[in-house]
C-alpha cells in the first residue's frame, strides 16, 4: 500500500481502500449538504425576521407561540425526538433578529 493510500485509509477508519473511497465520497456529499443545510437557515432566518417586524410594527408580539408549537408538532412528527431539538434549535436561531 502506497503512503498516500495508507494516509487516505487510515483518515477515514476504513480497512481497505475501496472502503476509503466510498467513505471519502459519502463524505464530500455530506459536506456539500451541510453547506446547503446553513443557507437553507440564513434564509429561514431572514424570513422569520420579515414575520417578526410586520408582526411587530402590527401591534402583535414578537413569538407567536401557537406557530411554535405547529414547527415542533411538525418535526417531531417527521423525525422523532431529536426532531424536537432540531426545531428548538432553529426557533431558537430565527427568534429576535430584528
Amino acid at each position: 500500500m502506497s503512503t498516500s493510500t495508507a494516509t487516505t485509509v487510515k483518515d477515514t477508519g476504513a480497512r481497505t481502500e475501496a472502503a476509503a473511497s466510498v467513505i471519502t465520497g459519502a463524505r464530500e456529499r455530506i459536506d456539500d449538504l451541510d453547506g446547503r443545510i446553513i443557507g437553507l437557515v440564513q434564509e429561514r432566518m431572514a424570513v422569520s425576521a420579515v414575520i417578526q417586524r410586520e408582526r411587530i410594527a402590527s401591534g402583535g408580539g414578537r413569538v407567536n407561540l401557537s406557530r411554535e408549537l405547529e414547527i415542533l408538532n411538525h418535526y417531531s412528527g417527521q423525525l422523532g425526538k431529536p426532531g424536537t431539538a432540531l426545531a428548538m434549535t432553529l426557533l431558537e436561531l430565527c427568534r429576535g433578529r430584528i
